[in-house]
């Protein structure tokens, strides 16, 4: 079985996101998998793997005061 090579950061900056969702890994037979919605059937994904401890939703950015 291939093994593919996780790139460790703490920070990542994407654009052209079409949307995003939450989901934990499942254990599937001697693998993993992550249950997705049918709507990105056949599209590229990227997926993360967050710090439990880190905060998973985004905070709104603050209005800056002018």
């Amino acid at each position: 079985m291939r093994r593919i090579k996780a790139t460790v950061s703490n920070e990542i900056s994407v654009k052209g996101i079409k949307g995003f969702f939450e989901r934990r890994v499942t254990k599937f037979g001697t693998g993993a998998k992550i249950d997705a919605p049918k709507e990105y059937l056949g599209k590229k994904v990227i997926i993360l793997v967050c710090d439990e401890d880190a905060e998973s939703t985004p905070k709104p950015e603050e209005k800056k005061e002018k």
